[in-house]
């Protein structure tokens, strides 16, 4: 099995890690694969200017520098622990209203896409691309935050649209997404390294020596379970996709 977290945040955007340190943060502890996915933000929304005035997004003309960094340190992540990083990054349209924010995650990007376009349109755009769109933190989140509930709420529409949805998002694991019939993973969202205390994937895949098109493909046809990082033990714990999860671990 190979573990792996497909929604972390480095200093491109509002990460306390830059990628070299997110490399070896994941790599010593013996992970598979890990997207890079920072912000992208909408420009003309106050919320979304206020995030680039703040440097919490990505901006266009040093994503070339992004993808670059992505790829060298991948080479570097590969040649020393097996473990694959793979260029990502979160569309996201922030509103006041948590029925109109959502967030849109691109896993495997090679080309920039702007975050005030369409849903379908992000999500058509990044199949053409080749990567995974997913659906991000759709449900409350457990914690006292902006919430993203605008894909969520029009899951019937937008179903089809995305590769998976996220079945957790940190410590919280969402049931109604658990229970939906919708393709899944479970991420960190890691933001700074206490957040690696979480729910994370485990794809059905050997660990240095699947390629990141088999990541990509074994999220597309769902051959993963999730599992619980305990990060006191060092060790995944809780794991199964078929059977209900237990709530996550305490310490």
């Amino acid at each position: 099995m190979m573990i792996a977290d497909l929604h972390v945040h480095s200093t491109f955007s509002d990460g306390k890690l830059t990628i070299p340190e997110l490399v070896d943060f994941y790599g010593t502890r013996g992970f598979g694969c890990i997207a890079i996915t920072d912000h992208i933000c909408e420009k003309k929304s106050f919320l979304g200017f206020a995030a680039g005035a703040l440097k919490f997004s990505l901006k266009e003309e040093t994503f070339d520098d992004y993808l670059r960094l992505i790829a060298e340190e991948g080479k570097r992540a590969w040649r020393t622990y097996r473990m694959h990083v793979i260029p990502g990054y979160e569309l996201s349209k922030n509103s006041w209203s948590h029925h109109r924010s959502a967030h849109v995650l691109g896993i495997g990007v090679k080309s920039w896409l702007a975050a005030e376009l369409p849903i379908r349109t992000m999500t058509r755009e990044l199949r053409a691309q080749g990567a995974l769109s997913i659906a991000a933190h759709p449900v409350f989140t457990g914690v006292l935050e902006p919430q993203t509930l605008h894909l969520w709420e029009n899951r019937e529409e937008l179903a089809q649209e995305f590769d998976a949805w996220e079945v957790a998002s940190g410590r919280h694991f969402f049931h109604q997404v658990y229970s939906s019939g919708l393709k899944m993973v479970a991420s960190s969202d890691l933001h700074h390294p206490k957040q690696i205390h979480s729910w994370k994937t485990l794809l059905k895949l050997p660990r240095g020596e699947a390629s990141v098109g088999e990541v990509l493909t074994a999220v597309r046809e769902q051959r993963l379970e999730f599992g619980f990082w305990n990060e006191a033990r060092g060790q995944i714990e809780s794991t199964g996709a078929t059977c209900q999860p237990v709530m996550a671990p305490l310490s």
